[in-house]
């Protein structure tokens, strides 16, 4: 049994919809809420990367998990966004969200200002002393600048309150050098590795094409659960041609905001810098989304 067996399956790294005018759209955040437990989600994640947290300013941050805490009303876990590059403001951010009833924090790396191995440590560590939350690990280098290399995870290991990893550097290698070594509850950080991860002694997934096929999702990764890997393989590679054809034509999350608008569950403007797609991209997401049967 892993540390946070709870989170196995699918957790949805949800998106922030925004009015014309910039404002959150909180009514529109508790129907994506609603989807979620409806589909038969494990755990929302918000004010995570699609949720477009870079551009949420403190209080936002503080606001959205709130909202979305209510709207959960305990029929879903509510794993927070809690990130930040600077120490003094995770733990802040971790604290509010503690408060406010979240059941788990997924904490990005410092970005941006690449601390040395001892710097994660040592970031991780004050947050998880001063909380009783659950504390996900998101390492994501291609975002942050800076891997949080295996050794320094295993170390990290020793605080019993840390208890997830959301895996994105794309390196099996590092994934189960932590599996093999710790107790830790691995989560793909890609959609597309949810079964390479899985196949290793990885328990799910923090997904972003879940936000719109997430039965899918589920019983990709329910099928892994019971040891079948003849349907595992057939909703990998239909859901991996999903993530590689959606999530490639721009960054995240300007395709998905994109694909929901599409599929009748329109989520507003995305907040600058992030753009919306161009047509000759939607023409594209179109022909994608209708090939997987969606439109």
């Amino acid at each position: 049994m892993t540390r946070s067996e709870e989170y196995a399956g699918l957790s949805v790294a949800m998106i922030t919809p925004f009015y014309e005018n910039g404002e959150i759209d909180f009514d529109r955040l508790q129907q994506h809420v609603e989807f979620q437990i409806a589909a038969g989600t494990t755990a929302i994640v918000p004010t995570g990367t699609t949720g477009e947290s870079p551009t949420l300013s403190h209080n936002e941050n503080d606001r959205v998990i709130r909202a979305v805490v209510e709207a959960a009303a305990g029929r879903i876990k509510v794993l927070a966004g809690t990130g930040s590059n600077s120490t003094a403001e995770a733990l802040r951010l971790t604290k509010t969200a503690q408060q406010s009833g979240a059941n788990a924090a997924l904490i990005v790396a410092p970005y941006y200002n690449k601390p040395t191995q001892e710097g994660f440590f040592q970031h991780y560590k004050t947050i998880a002393e001063a909380v009783d939350l659950p504390i996900c690990i998101y390492n994501i280098p291609g975002r942050t600048a800076k891997n949080i290399e295996p050794q320094t995870i295993i170390r990290l290991a020793e605080f019993q309150n840390i208890t997830m990893v959301k895996e994105a550097t794309g390196s099996l290698d590092q994934a189960s050098q932590i599996i093999a070594e710790t107790d830790l509850t691995v989560l793909s950080g890609d959609d597309s590795i949810t079964l390479p991860i899985m196949s290793i002694g990885g328990r799910g997934v923090i997904s972003v094409i879940g936000n719109i096929v997430p039965q899918d999702m589920i019983a990709l990764c329910k099928a892994v659960d019971v040891g079948n890997f003849v349907e595992a393989k057939m909703l990998h590679y239909k859901t991996f041609t999903l993530a590689r054809d959606m999530l490639s034509l721009a960054t995240n999350p300007i395709p998905v905001k994109a694909a929901m608008k599409m599929l009748g569950r329109d989520t507003g403007i995305l907040r600058m810098p992030m753009t919306p797609l161009e047509m000759p991209l939607e023409t594209k997401l179109r022909k994608t989304l209708t090939d997987y049967g969606l439109l």
